[in-house]
Formats: C-alpha cells, sequence, structure tokens
C-alpha cells in the first residue's frame, strides 16, 4: 500500500472522523466562550489556547487531506467548502481584517460536512432551489399585489403603515411573520369594519398555503435524495433476489444444454446402430 493509500485509510477510519467532529464542536463551544468577559478574565488563556489548537488541527487535517486525494480533492465541492473555512481562519486578525475574528464560528460549519446526515439534509436543500424559487416568486408577487391594494384602500387612514408602496410592503411582510397583526388589523377596522375580510385572506395565503408549499417542496426533495429505511432495505431484497434469480438461470442453462447434448449423443447412436 503507498504512503497515499495509507493517510487515506488514516483519514477515513471512523475513530478519526469522530476526533474532528468533536475538535469542531469544543472549538465552536470555545469561540461562543469568548463573547463573555466573565469567562475571558477567569479563563481567557485556556480559551486562546484551545482556539490555536484546533485551528492547527484542521490546518493539518486539510494538508493531510490534499495530500492523500491529490487532485481528486478538488472534485468534491464540500473539500473547497472546508478549505475556504480554514483559509479564512489563517488570515490574520489585526487591522483591517479584525472583522474576520467574528468568522471564526464559520469553523463550525464544518460539521455539515463532517456529518453524512446533514450533507444529505444540505443536498436536499439544494436539490429543492428551484422548487422554491418558484415559490417565492409566487410570494413575492402576492406581497406586492395586497401592498398596492392595501396603499389604495388603506393609505389615508393609516398613513403611518400604508401611505407608500415601500411602507405597505414592509406592513404586509411583518403581518405575514405574524408581528402585531392583530393590532394594525384593528387600527383598520376601527375606520374600515370588513378590513377583517382583507387581513384574513392575505394571512392564509402568504403565511400557510407558502409555508406549506415550502415544506412540500423540501421533504419531495428529501424524498428524493435519499431514500428510506424501508425503500433502502428492499431495494437490498430485491437486489438480492435478482442476483439469485441469475443464479438459477445460469444453472437451468446449463442443464438444458446437458440434456439438449445427452439427447443429441442418444439420437446419434441410435442412428449407427440401425
Amino acid at each position: 500500500m503507498s504512503r497515499r493509500a495509507q493517510v487515506r485509510a488514516f483519514l477515513e477510519r471512523r475513530a478519526v472522523q469522530r476526533a474532528i467532529i468533536t475538535v469542531i464542536v469544543v472549538n465552536a463551544v470555545t469561540i461562543g466562550a469568548e463573547t463573555s468577559a466573565t469567562l475571558m478574565k477567569s479563563a481567557g488563556g485556556l480559551l486562546v489556547t484551545i482556539d490555536h489548537v484546533a485551528l492547527a488541527i484542521f490546518t493539518v487535517e486539510l494538508a493531510l487531506r490534499l495530500y492523500a486525494y491529490g487532485r481528486e480533492f478538488f472534485k468534491d465541492p464540500w473539500n473547497w467548502f472546508d478549505a475556504v473555512i480554514v483559509l479564512v481562519s489563517l488570515i490574520p486578525a489585526s487591522g483591517p481584517t479584525s472583522i474576520l475574528r467574528a468568522l471564526r464560528i464559520l469553523r463550525a460549519l464544518r460539521l455539515i460536512s463532517a456529518v453524512p446526515s446533514m450533507r444529505r439534509v444540505v443536498h436536499a436543500l439544494l436539490a429543492a432551489v428551484p422548487g422554491m424559487a418558484s415559490i417565492m416568486g409566487l410570494l413575492v408577487l402576492l406581497i406586492y399585489i395586497a401592498a398596492v391594494v392595501a396603499t389604495k384602500l388603506f393609505g389615508e387612514i393609516m398613513p403611518g403603515r400604508f401611505d407608500e408602496l415601500p411602507r405597505s410592503l414592509f406592513t404586509l411582510f411583518q403581518i405575514m411573520t405574524g408581528d402585531d397583526w392583530g393590532n394594525v388589523a384593528q387600527e383598520v377596522m376601527q375606520h374600515k369594519p370588513w378590513a377583517w375580510i382583507f387581513f384574513i385572506a392575505y394571512i392564509l395565503m402568504s403565511t400557510f398555503v407558502a409555508l406549506n408549499l415550502f415544506i412540500a417542496v423540501v421533504v419531495n426533495a428529501m424524498n428524493e435524495v435519499e431514500d428510506s429505511p424501508a425503500e433502502a432495505q428492499t431495494r437490498a431484497e430485491l437486489a438480492a433476489v435478482r442476483e439469485e434469480l441469475a443464479a438459477l438461470t445460469a444453472k437451468l442453462d446449463v442443464l438444458v444444454t446437458r440434456e439438449v447434448s445427452r439427447t443429441a449423443a442418444s439420437a446419434r447412436t441410435l442412428e449407427g446402430s440401425g
């Protein structure tokens, strides 16, 4: 086994992968702890040391993966993802780049590439992007139409919320999130009692329908990306049955061939004796 193969086998060991996940989690906790002035006073040196050690481990692990996989390293988008995170962490966090110090928490995102189940979820979300974009476009169109209608109907009685289209768009977005929509509706209904029809119809369409559509698209994408345990077991059983049928068919062909040969030999024997 070549040295690269040995390094690759080492990196693919379950114990090594679990150790990297542990370092990621510990580093994320320590970075969060550094936001506490009390913890920094009592254990600031330890936290900084752990951070430096974690960064060194990530750098070494990335270098080993680059050596072990060679050109194949750049064919995996997750490797690019890890490389960008580590390289950003290596930039000196002082002077003009001091803002990058806050980006160290991005190392926690390495859990996505380190945990297979998280990678599958991300793949499903990316697969759902086209459908989600269509739903988002539909939602934007709905909000725009509702904002124009609200500006025309309620602009005079509530100039602070519906006097202009941009303000109406913001108010309707706030209502879509469920933030204080009841008070807004009550204020409008004091002048126009029938306004509840508009708000209820808008909330039903923008919140419940759109949210359920988002969920349906994501769930459908996840089902397409990954089979359920029952489906995986069924596929495995079907594959085993196909292999057994292929073996039986091969044996049957051999038996038929032998029988045909015997019949032909017997016929030739009879013809010779006759």
